[in-house]
């Protein structure tokens, strides 16, 4: 797998918050046979040691009930030294065609804040910071979630989804953190490309895009769906260090 630190330069970004570092993990699906849960693991070690100022979490975090007390001993690692904000995708529901895959009912977190179609603010710096999360469910459905603009000096948004870059209302986040599509999975390079065989119509596969002045990153994520296995399409964990320039 792979521990990568990326600069990444937000237009607009307050001096006072050049620097700040956000680890972004997402996609472990824990509670399958896999090296997911290997992987998960040393992510979050990874991060636990280099103490980032925000740990993001962007969804897939179990495909099956056992899974729970694995995530819950991540979360737990992850909590002595960081609060880390998570959001759910469709697997934690269940709703995949993955037949592996079962529902699970996560309540409330002790380690962490989960998001559901809900913001907090936090101050960093002494700048506001907005960190919001999309319910996957509203997602699903085509709900729309809205987010009342608290004013802060940084907004961030956590989604399962990396369509939603396409889909936020221009100019109102100035970072989108996503998963869902594990960098493809499964990948056949050819020539100067490579083909994603679970998702080869995916628009935002992995990395960094950029629509009307909002940056999104997408995590490749770290654990696996329908097989076990990955194909030139590396787990990552990310450490994401903001510049303004």
């Amino acid at each position: 797998m792979r521990l990568r630190v990326r600069e990444l330069v937000l237009p607009g970004l307050p001096p006072e918050l050049d620097g700040l570092r956000i680890a972004h993990l997402s996609d472990f699906h824990l509670g399958t046979p896999s090296r997911g849960r290997r992987a998960a693991e040393r992510a979050v070690d990874w991060v636990a040691e280099r103490k980032p100022d925000l740990v993001a979490i962007t969804g897939d975090l179990l495909s099956r009930p056992r899974g729970e007390q694995a995530l819950l001993a991540l979360l737990a690692l992850l909590g002595k030294l960081q609060h880390p904000y998570v959001v759910l995708g469709n697997h934690d529901y269940a709703i995949s065609r993955d037949p592996f895959s079962r529902p699970v009912e996560l309540g409330r977190l002790e380690h962490g804040t989960m998001l559901l179609d809900t913001a907090e603010v936090v101050e960093l710096r002494g700048q506001r910071i907005e960190i919001a999360g999309v319910d996957p469910r509203s997602w699903l459905q085509k709900r729309s979630s809205d987010f009342e603009d608290q004013g802060a000096d940084l907004r961030i948004l956590l989604c399962h989804f990396p369509r939603a870059l396409d889909t936020v209302p221009s100019g109102r986040w100035d970072l989108i953190l996503a998963g869902h599509l594990h960098a493809g999975q499964i990948v056949l390079p050819y020539g100067f490309g490579k083909l994603l065989l679970a998702h080869p119509g995916a628009r935002y596969p992995e990395g960094v895009f950029t629509r009307e002045g909002t940056t999104m990153h997408v995590s490749p994520g770290l654990g696996t769906t329908f097989v076990p296995f990955r194909f030139f399409a590396r787990p990552e964990a990310t450490e994401l260090v903001l510049r303004s320039r």
